[in-house]
């Protein structure tokens, strides 16, 4: 099983003065994996950029450096994008290790550590927007008793976060402190991958967080919508036995064939789409649109 997918992604910035010199990073093309492929990629840019690099980051995605050396008043990088993404194995979560036993494996001590282990452990820490905190682990105590199978409490914590919150796009900002959201119990995708995050780590467990994009359904008898979509978050854990296992915890799903990966990282810092820094421009808002088609 496969389902292939033509998505757009649309930013345009418009600065209230001109910007004389800017440095911009994108995350605009999607990660080879072995459950997706893309067939055909392309970045229109203006203003041309006065140089442009392709090349992977430290954690191994695919991304596009650009310079800007004269002045321009607003910025459109529009990427284009068809991808195929195929069926994952099916998993028995019950027959994954204790998640107190795969902590414990995930713990430096004096016996050697297998590449894949020590790779794993790089998203065990304190990221920008994910701190470690006893708060965390009270949080999601039910999910995780002695011996509980891992993947089994994963999804104990991802059903937990899904019933407990409420997704609101105007509860939280990119830099809401996760305290904050656990309190108010609302936010959106990006935090809701933050507070999984921070429930799996403060718990000593491996998990990464993933940026993508998700097909979304419109109301029935209405037409799709172009650029009513969004970048979408959530979360991969890792199991010794498995490797990494992806949750969505803002749908209640595992990540199959309407889910697209672009990047992942410690936390949205590692991943976001575009950023940069720009001398001049004033004060100014990204317009952001994103479509994603299916294709028979």
């Amino acid at each position: 099983m496969s389902a292939r997918y033509q998505i757009f992604h649309d930013t345009h910035y418009h600065y209230d003065s001109p910007v004389s010199l800017a440095q911009q990073l994108a995350h605009l093309w999607p990660r080879p994996c072995a459950w997706q492929r893309c067939s055909s990629q392309q970045l229109e840019i203006s203003p041309e950029p006065t140089s442009r690099r392709d090349e992977l980051d430290v954690f191994g995605n695919p991304i596009t450096r650009l310079a800007f050396e004269r002045p321009h008043d607003e910025l459109l990088v529009n990427a284009g994008l068809t991808v195929e993404v195929l069926a994952r194995p099916v998993l028995d979560f019950q027959q994954s290790p204790a998640w107190d036993q795969t902590r414990d494996s995930l713990t430096y001590s004096s016996h050697p550590m297998s590449p894949e282990l020590i790779e794993a452990c790089r998203y065990r820490f304190e990221s920008p927007y994910v701190h470690l905190k006893q708060t965390f682990v009270e949080f999601s105590e039910s999910c995780f008793p002695p011996g509980q199978p891992l993947l089994l409490g994963v999804q104990a914590l991802m059903e937990k976060i899904f019933s407990e919150f409420t997704f609101d796009a105007e509860a939280t900002q990119v830099a809401t402190p996760l305290v904050e959201v656990l309190e108010r119990r609302r936010g959106v995708c990006q935090d809701f991958a933050h507070l999984m995050l921070a429930c799996l780590r403060s718990r000593g467990l491996a998990a990464r967080y993933i940026s993508g994009y998700l097909l979304t359904q419109p109301p029935p008898g209405q037409p799709r919508l172009i650029g009513a979509d969004a970048s979408h978050a959530w979360v991969s854990v890792y199991c010794p036995v498995s490797g990494w296992v992806d949750f969505d915890p803002t749908n209640n799903v595992q990540p199959a064939l309407e889910h697209i990966t672009l990047a992942w990282g410690r936390d949205f810092s590692d991943v976001s789409p575009l950023r940069g820094v720009i001398l001049g421009g004033g004060s100014h808002d990204p317009e952001v649109r994103v479509t994603v088609m299916p294709l028979e």
